[in-house]
């Protein structure tokens, strides 16, 4: 009897160790799946804040293991050196799964293999996005039929790059009231230089607002490093840099830097135009539609009782609609993880809930709702509201005027479609002549531009480099292009 009740007790035993080493297991288990986690890479230009850092170790990769079983690590690149260090890791085959670029690069990036085709993947993985984003939007990053980008900022988006936004605070106290001209901003930054010697002048050339003011025929860029310009009148291509337009603009910013009305670093570090605008101390920088929606919180950090306001030069030129947006979000040929990409666009986009929480962070400690307007709470920047933006879920902060909301969402119904619409350019067959006119561009073309040389004895010598380097036959490979493209549509 006695050793009946030990083989029980014993059995008894066995089992609860049975059950105890199933509940580890079951834990361990546990464990391991979310390990498990996908991850996708993104490549992401600018700095990261310490709110950010908190953010995506924190509620941002909660959400995404709950939603999607993806861990998003995000590489942050200063704006810089971030074009440079996306040709070189993606080059060297870093795992980079997501990226961001411009559109008027979209041939450079394909033929470089930092595009795959995205038609598969968005059939499979972007269904959502397709709700908010429509085909013709898509249609921006389209080469031969196929989709190689998601083109971002679906937004009034006429005369693109052709603005101006100022710091009409500062404006109005040195006695102005509106830019209309070059004339204009010159008179503001001769002013603001006597009135505000701590300010440290214009934060951008605007040379594509200028471009727009003085040009008798409207251009749009539609090839690398600005090169080539298509006429909205004439629908020919032409060499930039060759146009009578380019060279009033380098005349007047060349006036510009010899009065010491524009710094050195608008020349060395061209790329950080946005960055310099935002410390507070810089009077404009280039505008787009709603520009100054987007920086106001970075400016006030800063300079608190700023007052931003964008102007478009000689308004009464005639708007064009050129692309579906200016940026464009790329996934490379080589991608680990493509389809994890594509299911975290698909996610922002999916609701405006998941869209919030990406651009702004978490109600009630990043942002809060007041009156159908969005309320900032903390001036950390998440994922860009503009890298983003979409026309179905953006909002408008508190302090923005009504006036100025209803003229953004009315900006593009008196605008023209551009002819090109839809055109990007294949440099398949002029890739080495590309590269040579680019270094031509970057090292020469570029000061020139911005008034940092001598127009007078510099500009000749730019030409002969620049047609040394092919720009002729590279033109008439992209006329060759658009001429086909126009007649197909």
């Amino acid at each position: 009897m006695k050793a009946r009740k030990m083989l029980i007790l014993l059995v008894l035993l066995l089992a609860s160790v049975s059950v105890m080493a199933g509940c580890s297991g079951s834990g361990s288990d546990k464990k391991e799946g979310a390990a498990k986690l996908e991850t996708v890479t993104i490549m992401y230009p600018g700095e990261r804040s310490d709110r950010m850092d908190e953010f995506l170790k924190n509620e941002f990769a909660e959400k995404m293991a709950t939603d999607l079983g993806l861990k998003v690590e995000v590489t942050f690149v200063p704006w810089a050196q971030y074009w440079e260090q996306k040709d070189i890791m993606m080059a060297a085959n870093e795992p980079i799964d997501l990226y961001w670029d411009g559109l008027p690069d979209l041939s450079t990036i394909v033929n470089k293999k930092q595009a795959m085709v995205l038609d598969d993947l968005i059939e499979k993985y972007g269904q959502d996005m397709l709700k908010v984003l429509p085909k013709e939007q898509l249609q921006g990053a389209t080469i031969d039929g196929k989709i190689y980008g998601i083109p971002s900022a679906y937004a009034p988006s006429s005369a693109m790059y052709q603005l101006v936004t100022v710091r009409q605070d500062i404006l109005e106290a040195v006695g102005m009231s509106d830019i209309k001209t070059a004339d204009d901003l010159k008179e503001f930054a001769t002013k603001a230089k006597a009135k505000f010697p701590q300010m440290k002048g214009p934060a951008d050339i605007v040379f594509k607002p200028l471009t727009r003011y003085f040009a008798d025929e409207q251009y749009n860029w539609i090839a690398v490093e600005d090169l080539v310009v298509f006429g909205e009148d004439s629908k020919k291509a032409y060499s930039y840099y060759e146009t009578d337009a380019f060279q009033k603009v380098a005349k007047f910013n060349r006036e510009m830097y010899k009065a010491g009305l524009y710094t050195e670093d608008l020349t060395i570090k061209y790329n950080e135009r946005d960055s310099r605008m935002q410390t507070g101390l810089y009077l404009w920088v280039e505008g787009s539609v709603g520009k100054e929606m987007e920086i106001s919180n970075a400016i006030k950090a800063n300079a608190p009782d700023a007052r931003l306001k964008t102007y478009l030069l000689a308004e009464d030129k005639p708007r064009y609609i050129t692309a579906a947006g200016g940026e464009v979000l790329g996934i490379p040929v080589k991608a680990p993880n493509p389809e994890g990409a594509m299911k975290f666009i698909n996610w922002i986009y999916k609701s405006k809930e998941n869209y919030l929480f990406a651009l702004y962070g978490v109600e009630g400690k990043d942002y809060e709702m007041v009156d159908g307007r969005i309320n900032k709470l903390t001036p950390s920047e998440f994922f860009y509201e503009w890298m983003f933006r979409n026309q179905n879920y953006q909002l408008f902060a508190p302090d923005v005027a009504q006036e100025s909301i209803d003229k953004y969402k009315s900006w593009d119904d008196q605008a023209v479609r551009s002819a090109s619409i839809g055109f990007r350019f294949n440099n398949e067959k002029v890739k080495s002549i590309e590269t040579a006119l680019k270094e031509v561009a970057g090292k020469d073309m570029a000061a020139i531009r911005s008034g940092f040389l001598d127009f007078d004895k510099e500009y000749p010598k730019a030409i002969q480099k620049l047609k040394k380097a092919g720009i002729d036959e590279y033109v008439a490979e992209i006329q060759r292009q658009l001429d086909e493209f126009m007649a197909s549509k």
